[in-house]
């Protein structure tokens, strides 16, 4: 929700939360020679800061000033790169209080769903730090003839990577994606969305305080057009958090330059909560699940799948939990829930609800808008009778809004959480965990959970996280997602001999003496 308006120190709404001179201080490195935007805080919906916008001429400088710092950067020793990391899981714990202002600031979330943000990026740093240097090691492979060649595969670092982060989780998006990138010795310049700006810059700032040399990571400022586009169309490599709509232009940009892209998209996520569930546990795992950071997470679930037989037990205990929550756009810790972004997304979510219930939909709780706590906030929302004929049932919404479905059996539960052209995430909830694990493997989802609702998969960052179908291309976190950022090189290096010039060997000869030797490979079991 960022506009260009007048300078907010002397508009009488303005919020000094963020105090002018600190945004100024932020945005000092900021390459930047557009037009001043002013974003606003979800709270209040008052001016929060005024932000430099970088052109697309300002992108260039950036990537500029970057690949020349990414030169010296690939030169120093990986185990020198981790320790940087270790450094930076310190200093972000330490800071966490500064962060999780900004975070509630710009996004509106509740603090409890802002901390997972400070806890995801410690978290990515200690794994990549850790493992980090083992992903990026040199590895020995079988040569064509074994004793006689020596094959090594290298990891090359890419150059200069582009990261476009989304609003919704500032913290955590601008950063991890970020971090074994630069483990890998790349450069980065970031574009993160204009509502998670002051969030990016302060982690930015935490990153150089930690070791980073100054040019290495660029921050610009701005719009996906030009800013963001302009940083898809400059850099080696791209990494893109949003839209699926937004992701396939992205992608299209990329393939145009023959550059790789890894794009985590939308989803429409399913929680099923099976005839065997722990009622106990699921109730409180479901109602995160849906309602984490109002439901502005793109691994919410927006299907609540419950098999007949326990509905009625679950959504008494449910619907009773979701009525209890707490709402709040105060910068403290009891609150259950807080605010969505802006007026665009307070309009797709309160439009879903309206459209479903002219359509014959029931609203079992929530449904409402609350401006008497924010100008942005929403009920948690939980809907019966949705069909096909209902903008929710399909469409992502983005927000606090569940439907329930009630199944008579496993399959069709499987069948309705496939059923969508997304495939990013979904949660399982029984007390047979063998049962949960068989029905993970029928469901066409990147991460599945299984007795939670998303954090156990998205916190597991020794395994792949990412989306199937039109949730996106390429995975973060793990091997994966460091090696995304690299380049394989395969050195080979032959002994004694030449392979097709062997002294006395010549045409149907060396032929006779290959195929000997082939067919021994194949007897020793070699690969």
């Amino acid at each position: 929700m960022p506009d260009v308006i007048a300078d907010p120190e002397t508009d009488p709404r303005a919020t000094y939360a963020v105090d002018p001179a600190r945004v100024r201080a932020l945005t000092a490195g900021v390459v930047a020679s557009g037009e001043p935007m002013t974003t606003h805080t979800p709270m209040t919906g008052a001016p929060l800061a005024v932000l430099p916008t970088s052109t697309a001429a300002d992108v260039g400088v950036a990537v500029d000033r970057a690949r020349a710092a990414q030169r010296r950067w690939a030169s120093v020793p990986v185990e020198r790169r981790a320790r940087i990391l270790l450094h930076l899981h310190d200093l972000v714990l330490e800071r966490q209080g500064e962060l999780l202002d900004l975070v509630q600031l710009e996004s509106g979330k509740a603090r409890s769903h802002a901390f997972e943000e400070v806890a995801d990026v410690a978290i990515v740093c200690r794994y990549y730090a850790r493992r980090g240097p083992g992903h990026l090691a040199p590895e020995r492979h079988l040569g064509v003839f074994p004793l006689l060649t020596r094959s090594t595969e290298h990891h090359r670092p890419k150059g200069v990577v582009g990261i476009v982060s989304p609003w919704n989780y500032p913290l955590s998006l601008a950063v991890t994606d970020a971090l074994p990138a630069l483990l890998a010795g790349n450069a980065v310049v970031l574009r993160p969305d204009p509502q998670g700006s002051l969030t990016a810059l302060a982690a930015v700032r935490l990153l150089v305080e930690a070791g980073v040399p100054d040019d290495l990571v660029q921050v610009v400022l701005g719009p996906g057009d030009p800013t963001g586009a302009a940083v898809v169309e400059r850099t080696d490599y791209v990494c893109f958090t949003g839209s699926t709509a937004t992701g396939r232009t992205v992608a299209a940009a990329a393939g145009r330059r023959l550059v790789g892209a890894s794009l985590e998209l939308g989803g429409k996520n399913t929680v099923y909560v099976a005839d065997d569930a722990d009622l106990r546990r699921a109730v409180p795992g479901v109602l995160r699940a849906c309602f984490a950071s109002a439901g502005q997470l793109c691994v919410s679930a927006e299907r609540l799948v419950v098999h007949e037989a326990v509905a009625d037990a679950f959504l008494e205990r449910f619907l009773d939990a979701v009525r209890a929550v707490r709402l709040s756009t105060g910068l403290h810790w009891d609150a259950d829930m807080g605010s969505l972004v802006g007026p665009a997304q307070l309009e797709r979510v309160l439009g879903h609800v309206e459209d479903a219930v002219a359509k014959g939909a029931t609203v079992l709780a929530g449904g409402r808008a609350r401006p008497d706590v924010g100008p942005f906030v929403v009920e948690p929302t939980v809907l019966a009778g949705v069909t096909s004929a209902m903008a929710c049932r399909d469409e992502e919404t983005f927000g606090p809004v569940v439907a329930v479905y009630r199944v008579p059996s496993d399959d069709a539960a499987v069948a309705l959480a496939n059923d969508t052209e997304y495939g990013l995430n979904a949660s399982v909830w029984t007390r047979d965990t063998a049962r949960g694990r068989s029905l993970a493997a029928r469901i066409s989802a990147g991460t599945v959970n299984v007795n939670e609702g998303y954090a156990a998969a998205w916190g597991s960052i020794g395994s792949p996280m990412g989306g199937m179908k039109a949730s996106g291309l390429g995975r973060r976190h793990g091997r994966e997602g460091v090696l995304k950022y690299t380049e394989a090189q395969n050195v080979s290096v032959q002994g004694l001999v030449n392979i097709a010039d062997v002294p006395g060997l010549q045409g149907a000869s060396y032929a006779r003496a290959l195929t000997g030797a082939l067919r021994a490979m194949r007897a020793a079991r070699l690969p």
